[in-house]
């Protein structure tokens, strides 16, 4: 396993990247009178994964710190899900995007909850680099 060095080196903050790069090519086909509603909202939360789990490595040097912003990607990570039901229910995507989706967003709450019970070694490695 490769050094990680920066938050960018994390398979969770590419598979976030990359989802959410699906979210928005996605949601360019929503109808105009959802780009204040839903489209907005699920682009943001499906971004905000990203924006957390580098604000989590910011902090490594405090545990609690680094738990509390990983948990706060999964809540967005679980958001994006949400948003992405009501896609589904007013048909604007099919059956088979949300499944995708669905997955590819439940893979990367499960690798922020593994995060989550890894904490100490990502924090133990910060402070070694004092």
């Amino acid at each position: 396993m490769a050094l990680i060095q920066s938050f960018r080196d994390l398979e969770v903050y590419k598979l976030a990247r990359e989802q959410s790069g699906r979210i928005f090519v996605i949601t360019r086909t929503f109808p105009k009178e959802e780009r204040y509603s839903l489209t907005d909202q699920v682009r943001r939360s499906s971004r905000a994964v990203n924006a957390m789990i580098a604000e989590a490595w910011g902090r490594r040097r405090y545990l609690a710190a680094f738990v509390n912003k990983v948990d706060e990607a999964m809540s967005e990570a679980m958001e994006t899900q949400a948003w992405l039901d009501h896609a589904l229910d007013c048909a604007y995507v099919d059956p088979n995007q949300h499944r995708d989706q669905d997955r590819s967003w439940q893979h990367v709450g499960a690798m922020l909850n593994r995060m989550i019970d890894r904490a100490d070694t990502f924090c133990k490695a910060a402070q070694k680099s004092k």
